[in-house]
């Protein structure tokens, strides 16, 4: 039997999860053990009676860092270090998240993913413990929990069997290398804007070349740092 995709997730608020990832496509196949979740309290791990987490940053500066015993401890419970699952952190200073990324990581055992909070995580246990850092955009959230949440839909999507067909997901965004073409359906026409009469016509050839027509000027006009020798040095 095979074992299901496992997440792993560290965090300070676990309640958090599922969240979304209980419900539609990723919910049902949670449900149905395709892929399996465990979200586990960093805090768990923290130092004294109140089960501290943090600490002032060396050299002073605003707010508080995580320290590196804790979060430590919390990585070594949850993942020893036989375990082959990548270890993740939610950084907006890691590595872009891609779609090719996103489907090396589902194509694997699963993935343990650290949220960090507070200004950040002590430089000493993101190297002592080899974590990747991730990014899901350059922008700032309060925590890793959502951005966690991002990686994951992303990842259990492409699990077999968790989307109906096997070609909408690879004709979306950026599986290609480029934006998804445009989308119609019914009514025929709507105040005033028609579907286009490639798409009525029959003519599956005819429909192709539209569509990929039309994924490559949204692309030139919308993310043109996907097409050209830099978008491919840039893919990993």
């Amino acid at each position: 039997m095979t074992t299901p995709w496992r997440a792993t997730i560290l965090t300070l608020f676990p309640e958090m999860f599922p969240g979304p990832l209980g419900l539609s496509l990723s919910g049902d196949a949670l449900a149905r053990g395709a892929w399996s979740l465990e979200a586990r309290n960093i805090r768990d791990h923290g130092i004294g009676r109140h089960r501290a987490v943090d600490d002032t940053p060396a050299g002073g500066g605003a707010g508080m860092v995580l320290r590196c015993d804790v979060l430590a401890a919390a990585i070594d419970a949850a993942a020893p270090a036989e375990d082959p699952r990548p270890r993740l952190l939610m950084s907006p200073r890691g590595r872009p998240l891609t779609q090719a990324r996103v489907r090396a990581l589902s194509e694997g055992p699963g993935v343990v993913v650290v949220c960090g909070r507070f200004e950040g995580v002590d430089e000493r246990v993101i190297e002592g413990r080899r974590l990747e850092e991730v990014s899901i955009g350059d922008y700032v959230l309060s925590g890793g929990e959502l951005a966690a949440l991002v990686l994951i839909d992303a990842c259990v999507r492409l699990l077999p069997g968790v989307m109906g067909k096997i070609a909408s997901g690879e004709e979306e965004s950026f599986e290609g290398g480029l934006l998804e073409y445009p989308h119609y359906t019914r009514p025929r026409e709507w105040e005033g804007r028609a579907i286009p009469e490639v798409l009525t016509g029959g003519n599956h050839a005819a429909i192709a070349r539209w569509r990929a027509d039309q994924a490559t000027r949204l692309t030139r006009e919308r993310r043109p740092d996907l097409i050209g020798p830099r978008a491919t040095a840039d893919r990993p």
